[in-house]
């Protein structure tokens, strides 16, 4: 049996390392390595990408930069970092929104979207195609998610058994309100502004849950959560990987917990609210359809894999 060439550029962060996890155990999959000396010659790596089928780059934005401007045209790579994710040379790696899965089964370049954006952007683009929220109406958002999402250095923070007490409660971050995710959270929602984003880090390895509160009155066409929730269950049908429940599904105690989906690949979405508001809330996980998960979905479709496969929905 033939095998896929896939060769990830950066395997020692979080992200490259759980691609190159998942992918090893793959049957069709052979995946090229460099020897460590190797790791950071970019003629070297040039080359991997010139062999490979599909390439993963997990680098800071500047090597991303740099080694995409010396890859060869032809060459199939999805980008986890922010460089390319507004880049309209690019293909946004959102399957579920309508028409991205046929963008991305046809490109060369797809950026693989950011934790916070995706479950910023499964919530309000859908309104936005169908008329429901105006594009220039300001949107707030709230992301609590685990720490692992701050790579190898926030990892160490936390398990550091002699860490700061400040680590044992959650901690707002991004006060400057320009997070490196807000560009493409406003262009993959046609907004004509980025929300005010207040994104949360807390003691607890991986999982997020982003929500976004709206007043009813704001929104055009429905009157009601359940509309709502009515109208995200037919955009997201037949997607193997978002499940909308319906309006007012609680958990028993009453509460979402952002781990909850801790270790899975998919997505869900909820809609709560009274008659006056509303509250969109997606619940994943952050190295899941927030990064890895959603980079091997990308690649799965770009080689014509099944979609799901080594994936944990």
């Amino acid at each position: 049996m033939s095998k896929y060439k896939i060769f990830v550029d950066g395997a020692v962060g979080t992200t490259g390392l759980r691609i190159h996890e998942r992918l090893n155990q793959a049957e069709d999959i052979e995946l090229l390595t460099l020897p460590e000396e190797l790791r950071k010659d970019l003629n070297a790596r040039l080359a991997k990408v010139a062999e490979a089928d599909l390439t993963f780059l997990c680098l800071p934005d500047d090597a991303s930069k740099e080694l995409v401007a010396n890859a060869p045209k032809n060459a199939r790579i999805c980008d986890t970092s922010t460089a390319h994710r507004v880049n309209p040379d690019w293909v946004y790696g959102f399957a579920e929104l309508s028409g991205q899965r046929e963008k991305i089964q046809q490109a060369k370049r797809v950026a693989v979207p950011g934790c916070h954006a995706t479950g910023y952007i499964a919530l309000v683009r859908p309104l936005v195609e169908k008329g429901i929220l105006p594009v220039d109406y300001p949107l707030s958002c709230h992301s609590l998610t685990g720490y692992s999402g701050g790579g190898k250095a926030m990892i160490a923070d936390y398990e550091n058994a002699e860490r700061a007490d400040a680590f044992n409660a959650p901690r707002i971050y991004g006060l400057a309100l320009k997070h490196k995710h807000l560009p493409e959270m406003q262009a993959l929602t046609q907004m004509q502004n980025p929300p005010i984003f207040t994104p949360v880090v807390a003691d607890f390895y991986s999982g997020m849950l982003v929500t976004v509160p709206l007043p009813i009155s704001a929104l055009q066409a429905v009157k009601s959560g359940e509309e709502i929730a009515n109208l995200f269950a037919d955009y997201y049908q037949n997607r193997n990987l978002i499940t909308v429940h319906p309006f007012q599904t609680l958990p028993e105690d009453g509460m979402l917990a952002a781990n909850a989906y801790s270790g899975k690949d998919s997505l869900e979405i909820f809609v709560y609210g009274n008659e006056s508001q509303i509250l969109l809330a997606a619940r994943f996980d952050n190295l899941g359809k927030g990064a890895s998960g959603a980079a091997v979905q990308c690649m799965n479709i770009m080689l014509g894999r099944e979609e799901t496969s080594g994936l944990e929905v």
